[in-house]
């Protein structure tokens, strides 16, 4: 009969995201991993796998904690713009605690050209967002908010690029200023 596991799965799986999140996955060693997840070597591998396994449950980790932020958020708008204001104003401000930008977007840019797993579970990710602001912006365009002047797919691409710059720059000595600047910018870019 095997040993119980000592520890909840989520609450190390969550502390192993919050590593990879300010790290990266390159600068991220097992000795870390061990040390702050409060776990032995072999319950890491036991439970999660190797290294690159474990890092790949954090992405999806991730994308479920932000999408449920996100999706909660603009459930609650009233409106198309109050969606897409919620959604800037959480990348910008959601997590002033921790300003290492956005999993996601750094692990794409780190790993996606070498790693086809990490790839294409950002790509995923990345068209799923897409797919989900071009419904906003539909929603916008019959409510007569948003212009019609433009089709929400090609809108949805341009705010998705809108959201990765902002997603980067949280990581920067860039200005939170700044970044509603862009925000308010591209939300005005959207109405008739």
């Amino acid at each position: 009969m095997g040993r119980s596991r000592e520890f909840d799965e989520n609450v190390v799986l969550q502390k192993a995201m919050e590593l990879f999140w300010e790290k990266g996955y390159e600068k991220t060693s097992l000795s870390d991993l061990v040390e702050h997840m409060g776990i032995h070597r072999r319950s890491l591998y036991d439970t999660f796998g190797d290294k690159h396994t474990l890092f790949l449950k954090t992405i999806d980790c991730y994308e479920e904690l932000i999408k449920n932020k996100i999706q909660i958020g603009t459930i609650h708008a009233e409106t198309a713009k109050q969606a897409v204001q919620f959604i800037f104003d959480f990348m910008i401000e959601g997590y002033e605690d921790r300003p290492w930008g956005c999993l996601i977007v750094n692990s794409a840019t780190e790993m996606a050209l070498r790693d086809k797993e990490v790839d294409e579970k950002t790509e995923k990710a990345f068209m799923q967002t897409e797919h989900f602001l071009a419904d906003l912006v539909r929603k916008g365009q019959q409510t007569g908010e948003f212009s019609c002047n433009y089709d929400a797919e090609v809108l949805s691409e341009i705010l998705q690029n809108t959201l990765l710059g902002i997603r980067v720059l949280v990581r920067t000595s860039a200005s939170k200023e700044k970044m509603h600047r862009i925000a308010d910018f591209f939300v005005n870019l959207l109405k008739k």
